[in-house]
């Protein structure tokens, strides 16, 4: 049975080589090699593997490498790359309802093919007299056995096939150093292979059995506690009166009941928190950033508000203004206006100039008497807390009692404060800065102050 959405380029490929003459499948099947070097995805390569063997191209490909070399478009080297898009598309292949057919006969069948191969490109490389043939010749045994080794290493239970093949044994007895020392260093490789399969077998035997030691184990505790319960269930009956045996048996099945209910919402409850602990953490991120963005957009809305242009009068209708203009006409009835002169107009306006110089020449001295009163408690304040946090008279030094003389050094001490108190505020991480208010305090510490002022004295400091 073909398989669905098959790519269209498989099936081109299969057309041309079902309808092509034999002497030029070879070529034609090398562009399985551009198909299956397609970056893809391992389910997309997986499924292009499937393609080409139940199109019968793998098939194809161990047809070819029985034929005469001599009568292949590009000899030894076609034939090899064939044996690299063999060993590439076994590897990896989920042959799916043909499994059965592809390990017991695709799978041996390419391993002997490629030995057949190596054997008869060995021949050719030891009656060969040129040296750049010969270079030519070994380039390719390298690449064949290669081949062969990707397979193996794919299908690690062809080792056997290989170790007891007569063709491998032949590689084996070769008197050729270059030939010999390839095929020993493959050996070596299938080696490694067989002996890293055992050991994984092993550790696989070993987790089994510790696995069934530990089941066993745990079969035998509970025997042991069941056995106990039994025991210790039978001495109870014998000290119960036989009339209250029944009763007794009911109340320790209502316990064992509640027990049992009470492991199983415990555990209940403690999986469906493992399981609501990743979007309980979401929930409250994402409260916590739409609260924030909520503060900076009611800021912006603020902001706009008060820094946004007049747009003039809205355009009023005939029918509004004439409405407007009754409302008017019914104030001014409603409230007729006194005739003034223009004397007592100039008088009224003079003494109304002179109030407001009058309050504002107070304005500017109440603020100045407000400035002066914050200095004065900022003052006050800092020698309190510098007093407060003094060293004793038999601690302190010679220089020490002249820090609480000089009344510019609390003002430099309170403004170095808010100012580094400021500059950490402006370094902070902007998400240490969610939730703030304009007027919150920030606090710095004195380590940082004591740097900062260098000899100046802060409260609470003592001489070492």
């Amino acid at each position: 049975m073909k398989p669905k959405g098959t790519d269209p380029r498989i099936l081109s490929l299969a057309a041309e080589v079902a309808k092509s003459p034999e002497q030029n499948v070879p070529v034609i099947l090398l562009k399985l090699k551009e198909i299956i070097n397609t970056p893809l995805g391992s389910s997309e390569l997986k499924k292009i593997k499937q393609d080409i063997y139940c199109y019968d191209l793998i098939q194809y490909c161990l047809l070819v490498l029985n034929q005469d070399c001599s009568r292949i478009q590009g000899g030894w080297t076609t034939v090899s790359q064939l044996t690299q898009i063999i060993s590439h598309c076994c590897v990896g292949l989920e042959p799916g309802e043909d499994a059965e057919e592809f390990y017991t006969e695709l799978l041996p069948a390419a391993a002997e093919h490629f030995l057949v191969l190596e054997r008869r490109l060995q021949t050719c490389f030891i009656n060969a007299a040129k040296g750049e043939e010969k270079d030519e010749l070994l380039h390719l045994f390298q690449i064949v056995t290669d081949s062969l080794f990707w397979l193996l290493g794919g299908h690690v239970q062809l080792i056997q096939n290989v170790l007891q093949s007569d063709h491998f044994l032949h590689l084996l007895q070769t008197d050729d150093v270059q030939i010999g020392s390839t095929v020993m260093t493959m050996l070596q490789s299938i080696l490694q292979i067989n002996r890293s399969k055992r050991t994984k077998m092993l550790l696989k035997l070993n987790r089994q059995k510790e696995e069934e030691d530990h089941k066993l184990q745990l079969q035998l505790e509970r025997q042991r506690a069941m056995r106990l319960s039994r025991e210790l269930r039978l001495s109870m009956l014998k000290i119960v009166h036989p009339g209250q045996v029944e009763k007794h048996n009911r109340e320790i099945e209502d316990k064992s009941a509640l027990i049992i209910q009470k492991h199983w919402r415990g555990y209940r409850e403690r999986k469906n928190f493992h399981q609501q602990r990743s979007s309980l953490m979401e929930y409250k991120a994402a409260v916590t950033l739409q609260r924030a963005t909520l503060k900076f957009l009611a800021k912006c809305r603020k902001k706009r508000k008060l820094f946004a242009p007049w747009r003039g009068l809205q355009e009023l209708s005939d029918a509004r203004r004439v409405e407007l203009k009754q409302q008017v006409d019914d104030y001014v009835r409603r409230h007729p206006s006194t005739q003034m002169s223009d004397v007592t107009s100039r008088e009224l306006h003079s003494q109304a100039q002179e109030q407001l110089q009058h309050y504002l020449m107070g304005r500017v001295l109440q603020e100045r008497a407000q400035q002066h009163r914050e200095a004065l408690m900022a003052q006050i304040s800092t020698n309190i807390e510098q007093l407060m946090k003094a060293p004793s008279l038999k601690e302190a030094a010679g220089k020490e009692p002249e820090l609480f003389l000089s009344r510019s050094r609390p003002v430099a001490a309170k403004a170095k404060q808010a100012h580094l108190a400021t500059l950490k505020h402006l370094q902070a991480p902007w998400w240490k800065k969610l939730g703030e208010e304009a007027g919150d305090a920030i606090d710095v510490p004195k380590d940082e102050l004591s740097i900062e002022l260098g000899t100046l004295f802060i409260g609470g400091t003592k001489p070492p």
